[in-house]
C-alpha cells in the first residue's frame, strides 16, 4: 500500500489530503501538523469569516476567462493562470457546496460562507478527513524528512512563515526565496495625519515613487500610519523591494484617486460655486472635512482663505497635493498583523502541472511553502485550494 505524509495541516494540506483519499482510497495517508489543531489559520481568516475565494470577475476577460493574474499574485501569477485551468474558484465553490456549505459574493467580489461563519469551512473539512479514515498526529513538528519512513511520497504544505520548516530543504539544495511579511500595514510618523484615525478614504491610488508599484482602493488612517484595502495591496506588490529597504521608502497618496486635469477641474467646481466660503468648509465629496483642511494646510494654503481668493497658484499647489501628497515609509504595522507571506520554494524547482520537486520524485509542494502569495480578498485561500489539489491528482494518477 502507498503512504503519503502531508507535512502542514493547514487549507492546502488537508483540502490535499481529502482530494488524494477521495481519489486514491487504497493510499494511506497521515496528516502532521505542528500546532495543536487542524485548520487553525482558516478558522480566523476573514475576521472569522473565512474569505474562501474570490468572483475574480474584476480580472476576467469578455470571454469570461481569468486573466491579469499579475494584479492577484504579485508572486506565482504565471503558474496560477495554468493551475486555476485545471481548478479553479468555480470548482472550489461547487467542491464545498456538495458537503452542504453555501455561499454569497459581496459587492467586492469576496466570497463568504452564508453563514458567515470560517468554522463551517473548518468543519466541512474536518468530517470528510474523519470520514474518510485520514490519520492526523497533532503536535507534530517534522523538520526532516528522513523522520518520515522510507517509500513514502511526502507533500509538504506548512506555512511560509516557518523558517524552521524550510531549513530541511534548504539542505537537500533546493532553492528557497527568501522569506519577507506581505498584506500589511505602513507605519507614518505624521502627527497630524494619525490624529485622524478612524478616517476612511474609498478610492485613493497610492504609489511607491521610482518604482512600479501601486494601488488603487479604499484607504484607512489609524493611529499609526495608514491602512486599508489600498495600502494592503501596495504591500503585498512591494513586499520583496520593502523588506529589502528595511520597511523605509517614499509613498505618493492622490488623495482623490483621478487624473491631473480631474482634481484641477473638481477644485475649480468647488471654488466657482462657493465664491464667499472659506474653502477648508466646502470639501469635496470623497474627504472630510477635518481630511480636506488637513490638504490645504500642506499645500501651503491659509487655513482661513475664501474660495474666490485661491488663484491660480493656490489652485496648481492644492492640485499637486491631492493628487501625489508625499510620505514616508517608516515601518510596518507594529501589531505584526500580516497574514501572509512572500518567498518560498522557488517556482523553477517544481513541476508546473504536478508541483512536484524537480530533484527528488517523491516530493511535492503545496499552499504558501511555495513562492506565491496574493493580494487581499479570498486569492491566498484559492491559491490553497488549487495547488492542493493539483498535487492529490499528480499522486493519485502515478
Amino acid at each position: 500500500m502507498k503512504s503519503v505524509a502531508i507535512i502542514g495541516g493547514g487549507a492546502a494540506g488537508c483540502f490535499c489530503a481529502v482530494n488524494l483519499k477521495r481519489m486514491a482510497p487504497q493510499m494511506e495517508i497521515t496528516i502532521y501538523e505542528a500546532q495543536s489543531k487542524l485548520l487553525a489559520k482558516v478558522a480566523i481568516t476573514g475576521g472569522g469569516r473565512c474569505n474562501i475565494t474570490n468572483t475574480f470577475n474584476n480580472y476576467k476577460d469578455a470571454g469570461g476567462k481569468i486573466t491579469r493574474l499579475e494584479e492577484v499574485y504579485p508572486r506565482g501569477n504565471n503558474l496560477m493562470k495554468r493551475l486555476l485551468m485545471s481548478f479553479s474558484n468555480e470548482d472550489t465553490l461547487r467542491w464545498f457546496e456538495e458537503l452542504g456549505v453555501r455561499f454569497t459574493a459581496q459587492e467586492d467580489e469576496c466570497i463568504f460562507p452564508k453563514s458567515q461563519d470560517a468554522m463551517e469551512i473548518v468543519g466541512a473539512l474536518q468530517r470528510e478527513i474523519k470520514r474518510l479514515g485520514i490519520e492526523v498526529v497533532t503536535g507534530s513538528k517534522i523538520t526532516d524528512i528522513d523522520e518520515l519512513k522510507e517509500d513514502i511520497k511526502v507533500v509538504t504544505a506548512g506555512g511560509g512563515k516557518s523558517l524552521n520548516f524550510l531549513s530541511f530543504l534548504n539542505n537537500r539544495e533546493i532553492e528557497i526565496e527568501p522569506l519577507h511579511p506581505s498584506l500589511f500595514t505602513f507605519e507614518i510618523k505624521e502627527k497630524e495625519l494619525t490624529q485622524m484615525s478612524g478616517t476612511v478614504v474609498e478610492n485613493v491610488r497610492c504609489s511607491i515613487p521610482t518604482t512600479r508599484f501601486k494601488s488603487f482602493g479604499p484607504l484607512l488612517v489609524t493611529d499609526w500610519g495608514l491602512s486599508g484595502p489600498a495600502i494592503l495591496k501596495l504591500s503585498s506588490y512591494g513586499a520583496v523591494y520593502l523588506a529589502e529597504n528595511n520597511y523605509s521608502a517614499p509613498l505618493s497618496v492622490n488623495w482623490l484617486g483621478h487624473d491631473m486635469d480631474s482634481v484641477i477641474k473638481e477644485i475649480k467646481s468647488i471654488t466657482e460655486q462657493n465664491p464667499h466660503k472659506k474653502l477648508s468648509s466646502v470639501a469635496p465629496k470623497e474627504l472630510t472635512l477635518r481630511l480636506w483642511s488637513y490638504i490645504i494646510k500642506r499645500a501651503g494654503i491659509r487655513e482661513d482663505i475664501r474660495c474666490n481668493e485661491l488663484g491660480s497658484k493656490g489652485l496648481n499647489k492644492l492640485a499637486n497635493t491631492l493628487f501625489a501628497d508625499s510620505y514616508s515609509i517608516t515601518g510596518k504595522g507594529k501589531f505584526k498583523e500580516e497574514f501572509v507571506t512572500a518567498g518560498g520554494v522557488s517556482l523553477n524547482e517544481v513541476n508546473s502541472n504536478t508541483l512536484r520537486s524537480k530533484k527528488y520524485e517523491d516530493l511535492y509542494f503545496a499552499g504558501e511553502v511555495l513562492n506565491i502569495d496574493a493580494i487581499t480578498g479570498g486569492f491566498n485561500l484559492q491559491a490553497a485550494w488549487t495547488t492542493g489539489y493539483t498535487v492529490a491528482r499528480a499522486i493519485a494518477s502515478l
